[in-house]
Parts: C-alpha cells; structure tokens; sequence
C-alpha cells in the first residue's frame, strides 16, 4: 500500500473509533445527555461497538488505529512495508484520534455548555485518569491492559476461524471490564493524547486543566505494553 492509502484509512478509522469512544463517554457523563449515569458498563459496551466500527473503516491498512499495535506488531518482526509506512500509521492514528474527538465535541456541544463547574466530567470525555493517583500502578495497569490487548490481537491474526472486527470488539470490552478500574484503560496513546490536545485548544466553558501531569502515562505505558506483546508472540510462534 502507497504512504497516502495507509494514512487515509488510518485517519478515518481512528477518527471513528474516537468519535463513538468519546460521545459514548459524553452520553453517559454529561448532565441532560439521554444516556446520563449510563454508568462503565455502558462506556466499556461503547468503545468497544467503537472499535468495531473503527476496524471496519480502517480494515483497508490492516486498522491499527493504535500506535502500540503499530510497535507491537513491528516488535513481533511483521513487515510493515519500511519506515515511510510506519509514520503514515502513526500520522493517521493521531490526527485520526483529534479529528474523532473534535467531532464528538461537536455532537456534545451544547452540553459541554449546559455544565458550569463540572470540569473533571468534561475531560473524561477526551481522555483518561486514574481513580487512584500512583505513577507505577498507573502506569504498570497500562502496559497489562495494552498487553493483553496486543497479544491478543496478534493470536487473532493467525488463528482459523477468527471472529475479525467483532472478536477485537469483544476484547475491548473484555479488558474494560476487567481491567479498566484503576485508569480508565487508555491501552493507546493516540486515543489520549490527540483528544487531550483536544480538549486543551477547544473553546469549552468551565474546562479546567487537561492534566498533563499524568498525560504520559497513557502513552508510555501502552508503547511498553504493546512491544512486550509483540516479543512474546513472536516468541510463541504466533508470527
């Protein structure tokens, strides 16, 4: 595939999978939306519908939409087609990612608005946070979520019979369930930081800040979750 086909399938798959992932979290934590206190199952049930829809659009370039998948799967000694491929990967899953948040924002506008001093609700909606404030757990909860996620991912791809965009689908929700609690369970860095970069430069009243003092966790421990995985499929022949 040439440079532009990767970077426009890329693009637009992430962009869904961040338009439905954050207007699930807006429907479920902004005040006067239809789905408000829809709750975490309902969120989880979401994003992974998300990544559904997601795949389907992005299927064209294999639908990474995750640049710890993109490492993961350059860990694991798959070709990508060299270097220029790679950066049409990342280009399109981060500029997919803000194009995706941007639109849900707009979907969400007038409730954005509606909210005076709810600025914690208002960033959820873009990125993620920790229930419970501890750098290495923090960051050890992503690199096990994006683990499983990866490794997962990669067994897919080599057994007969897999279920394709519905079988990740389901894994997402999977690791939302189960491993979600402690931060949200980000498990791609384009996923949170491209929507933080959002909500930064978006004209949303009452927003506070976007907390970047946290915001490298949910990138650094995805990229050390995915390469992990990669490694160890490669270990187990599942490449």
């Amino acid at each position: 595939m040439s440079f532009g086909d990767i970077f426009l399938s890329e693009l637009m798959g992430t962009a869904m999978l961040l338009l439905l992932g954050c207007g699930v979290v807006a429907n479920a934590v902004l005040a006067k939306a239809k789905g408000f206190n829809g709750g975490f199952l309902m969120i989880n049930f979401g994003w992974g519908l998300a990544v559904f829809a997601g795949v389907f659009v992005g299927y064209k370039s294999g639908a990474h939409l995750n640049p710890a998948v993109t490492f993961g799967l350059l860990a694991s000694g798959a070709d990508l087609g060299g270097f220029g491929n790679v950066i049409a990967y990342l280009l399109g899953e981060f500029l997919g990612a803000f194009l995706g948040a941007v639109l849900a924002w707009a979907a969400y506008k007038d409730h954005f608005n509606e909210i005076e001093s709810d600025a914690p609700s208002k960033l959820a909606v873009f990125s993620t946070g920790p229930a419970i404030r501890s750098t290495v757990s923090n960051l050890v909860t992503e690199i096990i979520g994006t683990f499983v996620l990866v490794f997962v991912v990669i067994a897919f791809g080599k057994t007969p019979g897999q279920l394709g965009p519905l079988a990740v689908a389901l894994l997402v929700v999977s690791i939302g369930a189960s491993l979600g609690g402690p931060t949200g369970y980000a498990i791609n860095p384009a996923r949170d930081l491209s929507p933080r970069i959002a909500h930064a430069i978006l004209p949303i009243k009452n927003k506070g800040d976007s907390d970047w003092s946290y915001s490298w966790i949910p990138v650094v421990g995805p990229l050390i979750g995915g390469v992990i995985a990669g490694v160890l499929a490669n270990i187990v022949n599942f490449v």
